[in-house]
């Protein structure tokens, strides 16, 4: 598949699909092009079998600086109409989207994630980031407000005071500040970033992708659903899991003292 804002890549043997925000000249602010391309592309990972995460990326020096203002200020501004179709489709229902995908999603952040970047990192289940990353809402320092989902994930992951505190004074917090709040899962020094990448998702692709598949699904619910119903979804997911061939696997595996094969099945 070709894209106009994106790279698509695999790495690690096939099983890390790769999607790189590529409009470095605009710090890969987010235009309808790459809103719509990002979506294919990681539907694209996820229909892979051969995928086992994938890692979403800026090229030039971000990872992602927000929506692209000189687009939105020239259709959507003003413009009640134009305003709905561009939040419609990159807003929070167009990235609830990326919890349906089944497998890891991980965001790894260099220079600015702010704004629709930041949003676009909190909607990933991981995030690695630089040291000197700069991370943040943003929205109010602008005069808007976020509309992709970071009222509801960032005080599920920080709490809400410190929520309170990132969305109303619109600093920014470096890489490790991040990870310090919990915003981030790693931090590393920039010139460390590619083999702290290595060293992250090792153990991520070296799992059965339908056991892995099916532990995101649970965890993701987790914080939606009432004890008893996910004590009940749980179940339900074990007893299917003691069916698979990867569970047999597993358990051979280790009575024979060797590296289980994963099949996903």
């Amino acid at each position: 598949m070709e894209f106009e804002t994106l790279e698509y890549e695999k790495s690690h043997d096939g099983k890390v699909a790769t999607i790189w925000l590529n409009r470095p000249e605009s710090l890969n602010a987010i235009n309808n092009v790459l809103a719509r391309e990002r979506e294919e592309a990681l539907k694209l990972a996820d229909a892979d079998e051969e995928v086992r995460a994938i890692l979403i990326r800026g090229r030039g020096r971000a990872f992602c600086a927000g929506r692209d203002l000189k687009e939105l200020s020239g259709e959507a501004l003003g413009n009640q109409a134009e305003s709905w179709r561009i939040v419609r489709s990159s807003g929070l229902l167009a990235l609830s989207n990326d919890w349906h995908i089944s497998k890891p999603t991980i965001a790894v952040v260099h220079g600015f994630a702010v704004a629709g970047g930041f949003e676009m990192m909190m909607w990933c289940d991981l995030a690695i980031a630089t040291d000197d990353a700069q991370i943040g809402d943003y929205h109010l320092n602008r005069g808007l407000l976020g509309g992709a989902g970071p009222y509801w994930a960032v005080p599920r992951s920080i709490g809400l005071r410190k929520a309170k505190e990132l969305f109303w004074t619109g600093k920014l917090l470096t890489g490790k500040q991040a990870e310090e709040w919990g915003l981030v899962n790693l931090s590393t020094p920039a010139d460390q970033l590619e083999q702290a990448i290595d060293d992250f998702v090792a153990p991520l692709i070296d799992k059965s992708p339908l056991a892995l598949e099916w532990c995101k699904l649970a965890v993701s619910r987790g914080l939606e659903a009432d004890r008893e119903t996910i004590a009940l979804l749980e179940h339900f997911m074990v007893m299917s899991n003691h069916q698979t061939k990867d569970a047999m696997e597993g358990a051979t595996a280790f009575v024979q003292k060797r590296k289980p094969t994963w099949e996903g099945r």
